[in-house]
């Protein structure tokens, strides 16, 4: 009789328990990610601070999503990429880079704050879903090892985990390594930036097999003039791999903000 009796407690105080917690998240306030000011609870930005971002549409180049003032036909190509074609395919990213969506990826990547990568992980997965629906892995863009120590994390790992969460796609880490301590990247032009990461990347020795013959989606911050972005894809496509795809949390369009 005592064990119905203590049987028939717990099995109320489970429900009770959890709408208590429930509860709790409902009323707990929010936290911007921008000013860290209380908002409505479980939101991650107020309404002005949404709309303060850029959100990247069509029409744009169907290589690397730099954006068209007017409608174009599906399949326009920009002038940099018919000169120069990268080895990836295609590029997407959710955010233009600009003064509100820098604040996003600076907090990430400077101060490591991960409050809003789930968020993030839903915008770069609704922004590239075609590609990544169709990919065999995610692989994040990475830090040289001395940098990686310094910093502690890998904003670009972060969020290969986050699209992870969404779309059930797995993520090698561990694949790509950055053989070259280069200097930051911040205050250079396109030619320097393409120069300080040529030769900087490599698929580390035994681990091609996880790249030969697949398709892979490269995870990064953010797409500045592409010069990081082309050394990862170079060095996949030697190892074979089938296709590579890349997706960003932001992309610039113009340089109004090189500190990146």
């Amino acid at each position: 009789m005592d064990m119905d009796r203590h049987d028939h407690q717990a099995k109320w105080e489970k429900p009770i328990s959890s709408w208590l917690s429930a509860s709790f998240l409902w009323a707990r306030p929010g936290r911007s990610l921008l000013s860290n000011r209380v908002i409505s609870p479980g939101a991650l930005l107020d309404v002005p601070e949404f709309d303060d971002l850029r959100f990247l549409t069509p029409p744009w180049c169907q290589i690397c999503a730099f954006p068209f003032e007017y409608e174009e036909s599906d399949d326009t190509v920009c002038a940099s990429c018919l000169a120069n074609p990268p080895p990836w395919s295609a590029a997407r990213a959710p955010l233009i880079y600009s003064d509100a969506s820098s604040e996003l990826v600076l907090r990430l990547k400077r101060q490591g704050i991960r409050t809003g990568l789930s968020l993030y992980g839903t915008w770069m997965y609704a922004a590239a879903r075609e590609m990544i629906d169709t990919a065999d892995l995610l692989i994040p863009v990475p830090l040289h090892y001395r940098r990686l120590v310094s910093r502690g994390f890998n904003q670009a790992g972060w969020l290969a985990n986050a699209i992870s969460d969404q779309a059930g796609l797995p993520v090698r880490h561990g694949v790509l390594k950055r053989r070259k301590a280069s200097p930051s990247q911040g205050r250079l032009s396109a030619a320097q930036r393409k120069r300080n990461v040529a030769g900087a990347f490599a698929v580390i020795a035994g681990r091609e097999r996880h790249v030969r013959g697949k398709r892979i989606v490269l995870v990064d911050d953010v797409l500045t003039t592409g010069a990081t972005l082309t050394a990862c894809a170079a060095a996949l496509k030697r190892a074979g791999a089938a296709n590579v795809d890349v997706v960003t949390l932001a992309r610039v369009v113009a340089p109004q903000k090189p500190l990146i």
